[in-house]
């Protein structure tokens, strides 16, 4: 127990707070992607969508059951930073989210001769938002100590975004309108 009173309940309620951007989040991807589809947008992966569902619910669940079944300790040196990790990927998902307008969804969909958004942080990486998501499902478990949920969603989070920038590429080259500056970009470190 701390001054400001059990740790966990304070971190129970930053968890909350995310599950529910991320279904603000949904909404507005829901929103998007019937204006895309409207458009003549072509969709791809739907079949990896239970998946991603489960990983991102399931991380929602693993989170507090590690903290409070296996009761681990809020260590400073170790929360500090994954809260600044935290807060430099809410700040990059706004940023991609914002940069991709109406074009952002959770799901695959792309209009066909539609060139690529390039502005924001995509004028850096191809996948900033993935990138912020890796970030996240990494910092989380970690700012209360919860390294079992942080290695396993990390690693199930790889070989999800792998599947998905895989099909995400392809869809983009098939009916998109993709540039050479943009496939040169590295996917997740400038300059890489």
């Amino acid at each position: 127990m701390h001054a400001l009173g059990d740790s966990r309940l304070w971190w129970t309620f930053l968890l909350l707070l995310v599950a529910v951007q991320r279904l603000a989040e949904l909404r507005l991807s829901a929103r998007n992607a019937r204006r895309l589809l409207a458009r003549g947008g072509v969709e791809a992966g739907r079949g990896h969508m239970p998946l991603l569902v489960a990983l991102h619910v399931g991380f929602l669940i693993a989170c507090p059951l590690e903290v409070w079944r296996l009761d681990r300790p809020l260590r400073w040196w170790l929360a500090a930073p994954a809260l600044v990790v935290l807060g430099l990927a809410q700040l990059l998902r706004i940023w991609a989210i914002r940069s991709l307008g109406e074009r952002w969804s959770v799901r695959v969909i792309v209009v066909p001769g539609v060139a690529p958004v390039e502005s924001g942080p995509y004028r850096h990486i191809r996948h900033p938002n993935y990138l912020a998501v890796i970030l996240e499902i990494a910092s989380i478990p970690l700012i209360h100590g919860a390294w079992i949920t942080a290695a396993a969603f990390s690693a199930l989070n790889g070989a999800a975004l792998a599947l998905r920038i895989h099909v995400e590429e392809r869809l983009l080259r098939q009916v998109g309108s993709p540039s050479a500056a943009l496939e040169a970009r590295a996917r997740f470190v400038p300059h890489a």
